[in-house]
């Protein structure tokens, strides 16, 4: 099993840090939230997602700055992701009720984080079985009542008025092929990168990878703590193999792989080698944090939010990987 968390000692700083992102990060919406949702786009012939905005997440947007997608088949459907909120996820459901009224029989978190799983209910109470790996069901189970209780925070909401959602029932551990009627859909987790073993989903009828958060575009990616920045590169490379396929990131639009070579794989490589170089030379956290120019990826979005954030557990990672 890869290597899923930095040491536990790590400093009382860099925790607050991803409390801090955490509480700025959780755009729950109100129970009376709608509207939420346009209308998903058309991106192949079995695939269709909403294609979420860069911009922070706030009450006006309700939480609707990610990417979630549903695959249909002649016998049923495939979301991948569920969304923020409960209410989220009904609209979800009503949207794909204009396209077909097939039962939506799967649906997958493609990581642990908030946005990817926080609608499990409305999925669940649809029939759909939830998928997601062990590594990402632990950390859910770990980090659902801290997500809700900052959910809450952010909110202004009474404590304990958000509550963390129904985890996954399905544990994957190898690649495993779903049959929608006459369209495959390949799941395969993919080890360590944004998030402990996060899950891809193939479409090889359309040629198309729904990525989730392995691939960011427009905006600047986020390393948490959970993070194995190194071991991202690697599941990049693998993406590689899959010639002539459009991704679906987790963030930004469908496109290419090479759309994605500066906003993740390069911002990545520059970040892990540069800490990489640092802990081996002896120089502290602070100091390395100081010395990277990011300077280069200041235009992404949330690039003010994030970038010291990367550099300070990108070190932390390094630092591991040294021992």
């Amino acid at each position: 099993m890869p290597k899923t968390n930095i040491p536990a000692a790590v400093g009382r700083a860099a925790r607050g840090l991803v409390l801090a992102l955490i509480l700025l990060a959780q755009p729950w919406g109100r129970a009376d939230a709608a509207g939420i949702l346009p209308a998903p786009e058309k991106v192949s012939d079995h695939v269709y997602a909403w294609i979420g905005p860069l911009d922070g997440p706030n009450k006006k947007n309700r939480g609707y700055r990610m990417n979630l997608s549903f695959v249909v088949g002649t016998q049923a459907v495939l979301v991948f992701d569920t969304g923020y909120t409960r209410e989220m996820a009904d609209e979800m459901i009503a949207h794909i009720r204009n396209f077909t009224p097939l039962p939506i029989r799967y649906a997958v978190n493609s990581n642990s984080q908030p946005h990817r799983h926080f609608g499990n209910e409305a999925f669940h109470a649809a029939g759909a079985e939830l998928i997601s790996t062990p590594e990402e069901i632990a950390r859910m189970a770990d980090m659902g009542g801290m997500f809700a209780q900052f959910g809450a925070q952010a909110l202004g909401l009474p404590d304990g008025s958000v509550k963390a959602p129904l985890s996954p029932v399905t544990g994957l551990t190898a690649a495993r092929t779903l049959d929608l009627g006459g369209v495959r859909v390949m799941l395969r987790p993919v080890g360590g990168n944004h998030t402990p073993n996060s899950v891809i989903a193939e479409i090889p009828a359309d040629k198309i990878i729904l990525a989730g958060d392995v691939l960011y575009s427009g905006r600047l990616l986020a390393i948490l703590d959970v993070s194995r920045t190194g071991h991202w590169l690697k599941v990049f490379d693998k993406l590689r193999d899959y010639k002539g396929y459009t991704f679906v990131p987790g963030h930004g639009r469908p496109a290419a792989l090479w759309d994605f070579e500066f906003p993740t794989y390069r911002y990545l490589a520059e970040t892990w080698t540069h800490m990489i170089r640092a802990v081996k030379a002896g120089v502290g956290l602070d100091d390395a944090v100081k010395a990277f120019d990011q300077s280069a990826f200041a235009k992404l979005a949330n690039f003010e939010l994030l970038a010291g954030v990367n550099a300070n557990w990108a070190y932390q990672q390094a630092e591991f990987e040294a021992l």
